[in-house]
């Protein structure tokens, strides 16, 4: 067996780099939930760090690494959410320039809050061009380090550190639900939890429509599908990563699947009964054991709630129709 791309080394080197930055997020208990789950259920609630979303964690230990060539010459990444922002104010508390590559049909709460943060905003047309490919040419002509939104270590070993928190904060677990997207969280996390402890049982949950991460573990390669159409805008990758996959393969256990209806359903039981805002990608990992996804019965569950960046407007028209 090779080298896994990050050990729980790197998770505890991030927790210190980032200490002082991030927020250590509080994690919160609800005995309508524990009902629900027929579980000890803790929520390690993201939704309450920096701007927004766990991805602060990630691009902070990463850009914080950065040599003083790469912070005088900048960052750069693409993203359409919570990473590009997260880049942009990690890059602002560390001095370094950064440059963000945005869908042009980003929305336009997203873009400006990038900018608020300092980051230039380059478009790109996602229909016609490849981010990926346009990120790299922008960081070749103008000698800036790219950061992605989740294939890489340190990002990875960054958002890591929410996993390490929540079993400081709450013991021993049992099982560990990490939301799945292109699988930086689910890495860094399944890193932390099976180092402090081994027996714990680490599960992925992605929307149905983008099942790609539960394809590539069960099958034991990359699955590459089409942009998913799904309410959870965070999870809308396309494949898993380069070195975020051999992770999940060799510590997750399974991921399992919550419908866009099932979201709908947690983010009204977020606001109503644990009176927290949480967004569509937030509320995956919950979903899977309040909706009865996944059997948690009599175990203790640590659930990650990767974030709360929602548009109000957007929340209410969701939460209102399930109502």
């Amino acid at each position: 067996m090779t080298a896994l791309p990050i050990t729980y080394e790197d998770v505890v080197a991030a927790h210190e780099r980032i200490r002082g930055a991030a927020h250590r997020t509080p994690v919160l208990t609800s005995s309508t939930a524990d009902e629900l789950g027929g579980a000890q259920l803790f929520f390690k609630c993201e939704n309450f760090q920096r701007m927004g979303a766990f991805k602060f964690r990630g691009a902070y230990n990463a850009i914080a690494q950065f040599s003083p060539a790469q912070k005088a010459a900048g960052v750069i990444t693409y993203s359409s959410g919570n990473h590009a922002q997260a880049i942009a104010l990690s890059a602002r508390l560390l001095g370094v320039k950064a440059v963000i590559v945005m869908p042009e049909d980003a929305p336009a709460v997203k873009v400006a809050a990038t900018r608020g943060y300092g980051g230039e905003v380059v478009f790109y047309d996602r229909y016609k061009e490849d981010r990926e490919a346009l990120g790299r040419k922008l960081a070749h002509e103008r000698g800036l380090t790219l950061i992605p939104p989740y294939d890489h270590p340190h990002v990875m070993a960054g958002q890591g550190t929410a996993a390490k928190e929540l079993v400081e904060d709450a013991g021993p677990l049992d099982v560990l639900l990490v939301c799945l997207g292109g699988g930086g969280l689910l890495s860094g996390c399944a890193t932390a939890a099976k180092a402090l402890n081994p027996d714990c049982t680490v599960l992925g949950v992605e929307p149905e429509a983008g099942n790609d991460g539960q394809r590539s573990l069960r099958g034991g390669s990359i699955v590459h599908i089409e942009t998913p159409k799904t309410i959870a805008d965070g999870a809308q990758t396309q494949h898993l990563g380069q070195y975020t996959f051999p992770v999940i393969r060799e510590l997750v256990s399974d991921v399992v699947t919550v419908s866009d209806a099932e979201l709908v359903e947690t983010m009204k039981f977020f606001a109503s009964r644990m009176k927290i805002v949480v967004e569509p990608t937030g509320c995956l990992a919950a979903a899977a054991v309040l909706q009865r996804k996944v059997d948690v019965r009599g175990k203790r569950v640590g659930i990650v709630v990767s974030g709360g960046n929602v548009d109000l407007q957007r929340f209410s028209q969701l939460v209102g129709a399930s109502a």
